[in-house]
């Protein structure tokens, strides 16, 4: 069987993905990875950056057969993915992503981090606040979101996925966005998709972007249709 990786998003956790493990379970030997700062692992201490992300990855990726490995990302995990698959494109079969913003400036950057403000969360979104206090712990959740403004500020300021970035992925790629997604565009999502060689794009109806929310049923037909 394929070894497929399943990768989460900024602020989100593994945990996401048990009902697509269970559901891929006896077609693909599925491996999950913790991003550093999230679901109660430590936060580094000299912050976080795409880069290091990244790196995680490569390590986490060293672990596994050398035999190249398909990826499926949401949000920042399809980021990460895809500028692995750029840096390492003999270790990769293929690269699906959801939901990745692909497109950063530090206009961009600045309007985007303005969402991720802990006080701010706490007061206007309480229960939101609460879901991310015990899905990171109660005094690990605002470094956390702070962290990560930090690091989209950086990637504003110096993307991973430039042009030349993107030409060095060989791997097929399909990139996917909901039709509803107030945070990536279907716009920003097609103009990466045409820079790329080989690659396919999907427009999921009726989908906004948190990963919870997501029609189960129609990602897994497409994850099956994409990665056999």
């Amino acid at each position: 069987m394929k070894h497929l990786v399943l990768l989460h998003g900024a602020l989100g956790s593994p945990e996401y993905f048990e009902k697509i493990k269970e559901a891929l379970s006896g077609e693909y030997i599925l491996h999950t990875l913790t991003f550093a700062g999230h679901a109660g692992t430590a936060l580094p201490n000299d912050g976080l950056r795409m880069q290091n992300y990244v790196a995680q990855l490569v390590d986490f990726c060293d672990t596994l057969p050398s035999e190249p490995l398909a990826f499926f990302g949401y949000s920042m995990g399809g980021y990460v993915a895809l500028a692995y698959a750029a840096q390492y494109p003999e270790r990769v079969s293929a690269v699906m992503t959801l939901a990745t913003k692909l497109q950063w400036s530090p206009e961009i950057a600045a309007r985007e981090v303005k969402m991720l403000q802990p006080a701010a969360v706490q007061q206007k979104v309480p229960q939101f606040a609460a879901y991310l206090s015990g899905l990171h712990g109660s005094e690990r959740w605002a470094p956390l979101m702070q962290r990560i403004a930090d690091m989209l500020l950086a990637l504003g300021e110096n993307p991973l996925l430039t042009d030349a970035m993107l030409s060095k992925i060989h791997a097929p790629v399909q990139l996917m966005v909901g039709d509803k997604d107030n945070m990536v565009s279907i716009e920003e999502t097609m103009q990466v998709y045409r820079s790329l060689k080989s690659a396919t794009l999907a427009v999921l109806p009726n989908t906004v972007h948190p990963f919870e929310k997501i029609n189960t049923p129609m990602l897994l037909q497409l994850m099956r249709d994409f990665f056999k």
